[in-house]
């Protein structure tokens, strides 16, 4: 498994959750032995403002975070590209799915999954997409920027039944026919983590569904790191979900 990550995203860029020490390392010594790690480019402005707009770009670098979030991006980009071939995984922070064209809240600042499936879009790698998001909270600026385009269909699970919920995502996954799957990654609705709703195997479950859909349409398949807080059981979920996508 081919995973995109670099060692600037060990940095503490801000104070919020997703920027924890710790949060980044208890994910690389869970899946260290098991894959083979890329240092991606940052994204370049083109990529960006294909998504974003100047005021945004520019809001982003007063902030300080420009470098780490164009990073970020970049790794996406990379994650997405290397998909199409065999599936992949961006490892990467600040998250993105909270960022629309012009705002980001939620810890996020470009959103990397409408940067890097616009990316796949122009080199005409790809026709359509399907966003599976299964973080607890739902991802609105996925939603945002991706929802009116015509070549892309997005899934943000909600159920609170977990069985419910694992259903809603098997049977999205069996009926599309994109050639591309994109997975926002959180894992913050883990059993032990701030949803409490889904156990470690169910990420494993979801991985090799959306393994499967990619290989039944003969199209690409990729993961970007959204939420998950609890440094205890992050690295696991990770490598579960890891596990299911290459099986």
């Amino acid at each position: 498994m081919h995973v995109f990550f670099h060692p600037d995203f060990y940095q503490v860029y801000t104070s919020d959750p997703a920027a924890e020490a710790g949060r980044m390392e208890a994910v690389v010594a869970a899946i260290e032995t098991a894959v083979a790690f890329h240092e991606p480019q940052p994204a370049s402005m083109e990529e960006i403002a294909a998504v974003h707009s100047p005021g945004h770009i520019e809001w982003v670098r007063r902030q300080g975070l420009f470098d780490i979030a164009a990073l970020a991006a970049g790794g996406a980009v990379a994650a997405a590209e290397a998909g199409m071939r065999a599936p992949a995984f961006a490892l990467v922070r600040p998250p993105g799915h909270h960022a629309s064209s012009d705002s980001a809240w939620g810890f996020c600042y470009f959103n990397h999954m409408a940067i890097a499936l616009q990316a796949l879009k122009r080199r005409k790698c790809i026709q359509r997409a399907f966003v599976l998001d299964f973080d607890l909270h739902y991802g609105d600026g996925n939603v945002n920027i991706l929802g009116s385009r015509p070549w892309v269909t997005i899934l943000n699970p909600d159920d609170h039944d977990r069985q419910r919920y694992l259903e809603t995502v098997a049977q999205a996954l069996a009926a599309t026919d994109a050639d591309v799957i994109a997975v926002s990654a959180g894992f913050d609705n883990h059993l032990q983590d701030w949803g409490g709703l889904l156990a470690t195997d169910d990420y494993r479950r979801m991985g090799a569904w959306a393994r499967q859909a990619a290989q039944r349409n003969k199209g690409g398949c990729f993961g970007i790191l959204e939420g998950g807080y609890n440094h205890a059981v992050l690295g696991k979920n990770v490598a579960a979900f890891i596990e299911g996508l290459q099986d």
